[in-house]
């Protein structure tokens, strides 16, 4: 018998075996557990930041752009920068890169930023 020959020979039983099925299975939850479940999570946590960012806001776009949140619209925000205002999709606003540049300071320059509102009103 050649090598070749022993390759090409059926495997014993015929069909799929049990097992074969069960290590199926196993992959499939593996796959669900370490890959996609974990972007579904970060798909939810970015909708939510975005849905969540009010006027006055820093923040980083996708595109490395920072500014400020100068109006909320239906299907975007107007970025304030030093060139003036543009209007960006809400996906561009990056929850990451806003994280990682202001952390803590982007939600104190919001409630400084409300004070000032708050005594030119008065």
């Amino acid at each position: 018998m050649t090598l070749l020959s022993i390759f090409l020979q059926a495997a014993p039983g015929g069909g799929s075996s049990p097992m074969m099925l069960i290590m199926m299975g196993v992959m499939f939850v593996g796959f669900y557990f370490l890959m996609i479940r974990p972007q579904q999570k970060k798909a939810k946590q970015e909708k939510n930041f975005q849905e969540t960012l009010k006027v006055g806001t820093r923040v980083v776009l996708t595109s490395g752009l920072h500014g400020r949140i100068a109006q909320v619209q239906d299907d975007g925000f107007v970025i304030e920068t030093l060139s003036g205002k543009l209007k960006f999709e809400k996906a561009a606003v990056s929850r990451e890169f806003t994280e990682n540049r202001f952390g803590d300071k982007a939600k104190t320059a919001e409630k400084t930023d409300k004070k000032e509102i708050e005594t030119e009103n008065k």
